[in-house]
């Protein structure tokens, strides 16, 4: 590669690293939220939550990063552009690889990142994350048992611990149980404790009453000093963790175990996301090339258009679109996966051909104009409200 070509390529990554850190931070942020009630419901540590967090990073990865080669491409080119450096280099002679190789190169390796996150990394975070998930979905302990809160276990069935006391025995027990119909018992205990007994959680409560009633109005009292309770119906699963296609590795997806219920039940999920898997890694080459179409010739700053950036957002979110629309309805209609293929390697070809006969790919000249002028109005108006209202409130 000669000076220009580095030179090139140095600016994009630049801004392609700085692009990604912050879109995965973004991305990642409101993944994490949407994950809080981990926290909040099952009263897991923060480190379990952090683990869940982290584990998260590979899926959005090889999403995240083809929007960020398609922001750093866009805005590179048009900066340059802007500065006529691109002029510059087409004055001086240098060949329009000048400017494609090096820019190329950079969605090759992005591709080639995306391909290994998506069938290396993810699929082992997916099933660890399950793994987590499920765990602590059933720890009795941290998802029923915690100190001043009255929760609801099961339609009917409602416990409330008032305390956890030093030696990790519980304080102020209290458990209503209408799950069968027309008897109601209350449990009161002053303390007690959970203990394991052939494989089952039991609640060991002492000094306590139970307080019982029929439908016919019968109640009855009984004090205990000792009374055990079974716990097995306060843990909402057994911890088993149920394995999705996106979460099996591409060898499994390719030979799966015929005894999978999943694969059982739903074959064609497992080929859909075979073709998910290999199509997938294509999108930061598509979108790079769309970048190139759209902003990669010299143009005078004279020339009214729309921001590179813009045109080439809205042309790469509807390829976006199309690759999952078909991905998705390969599963209920399997003659339409050549599609799924069809999308990211046609975006290749047309946004190849722009850039061989030197064309932009672009809005016709007239509809950026109305665009344009549609833009200025809306702003004019936004101005005449603004100062309106600035004269009025200073009258």
């Amino acid at each position: 590669m000669n000076v220009a070509e580095n030179y090139i390529l140095r600016r994009v990554f630049v801004f392609f690293a700085g692009t990604l850190l912050w879109t995965l931070a973004i991305v990642w942020t409101t993944q994490v939220l949407a994950r809080i009630d981990l926290v909040t419901d099952s009263g897991q540590s923060a480190l379990a939550f952090f683990q869940v967090a982290t584990l998260i990073l590979p899926s959005i990865i090889p999403l995240v990063v083809a929007f960020a080669i398609l922001i750093a491409v866009s805005q590179t080119l048009a900066a340059m552009n802007s500065d006529s450096e691109l002029m510059v280099f087409a004055a001086a002679g240098s060949p329009r690889t000048t400017v494609i190789r090096p820019i190329i190169l950079l969605a090759v390796f992005a591709s080639l990142l995306a391909l290994f996150v998506d069938n290396s990394i993810d699929p082992y975070a997916r099933q660890k994350s399950r793994e987590l998930v499920a765990a602590a979905r059933a720890d009795l302990l941290s998802l029923v048992i915690q100190e001043g809160t009255f929760r609801k276990v099961e339609d009917g069935l409602y416990v409330q611990i008032a305390r956890r006391l030093p030696d990790g025995r519980l304080g102020g027990i209290f458990i209503s149980d209408t799950r069968t119909e027309g008897v109601n018992l209350v449990y009161y205990a002053k303390d007690g404790a959970v203990t394991k007994q052939d494989n089952k959680n039991i609640l060991v409560m002492q000094d306590g009453e139970v307080q019982r009633k029929t439908a016919e109005g019968d109640v009855s009292i009984i004090r205990f000093d000792s009374n055990a309770f079974d716990l097995s119906a306060f843990a909402p699963g057994s911890g088993e963790v149920r394995l999705l296609p996106k979460d099996r590795t591409l060898g499994y997806l390719f030979n799966p175990d015929p005894n999978d219920k999943y694969f059982q039940s739903t074959p064609q999920a497992f080929t859909a996301e075979i073709h998910r898997r290999l199509t997938e890694w294509i999108y930061p080459l598509v979108f790079a090339m769309i970048a190139l179409a759209v902003a990669g010739s010299p143009r005078s700053a004279r020339e009214q258009r729309l921001h590179p950036l813009l045109t080439a957002s809205v042309i790469a979110l509807f390829e976006r679109w199309l690759g999952f629309f078909f991905a998705d309805q390969t599963q209920s209609h399997p003659g339409m996966a050549f599609l799924v293929y069809l999308v990211p390697i046609g975006a290749i070809v047309v946004s190849g051909l722009f850039i061989l006969f030197n064309r932009p790919m672009e809005l016709p000249t007239s509809t950026v104009e109305r665009v344009v002028a549609q833009f200025r109005r809306w702003n004019d108006r936004f101005n005449a409200w603004r100062w309106g209202k600035a004269a009025g409130g200073t009258a």
